[in-house]
């Protein structure tokens, strides 16, 4: 099974819709699957996420990406973490 790539969003983020051109890329490479959470639907995430998102991680949420980012510097952070 694929590694995953989280990307913290919630419903109408338009930012979070700016940032997947960026990650669709850069997941192939590092032979992820994105899966995206809803800060929502999680008090712990929102109230860390709330401000800042899109955020991708690989699972720790203290050890995150944060937008603004671009294909070439998540390669960076997750070729520093994988």
């Amino acid at each position: 099974m694929a590694r995953q790539l989280i990307l913290y969003t919630t419903l109408g983020c338009t930012l979070c819709e700016k940032a997947k051109p960026e990650i669709w890329p850069v997941l192939e490479v590092f032979g992820l699957r994105l899966k995206q959470v809803d800060i929502a639907e999680d008090e712990g995430l929102m109230a860390r996420f709330a401000t800042s998102i899109p955020v991708v991680g690989l699972g720790d949420p203290t050890d995150v990406c944060v937008w603004p980012f671009d294909q070439a510097q998540l390669a960076d952070w997750l070729s520093a973490r994988l």
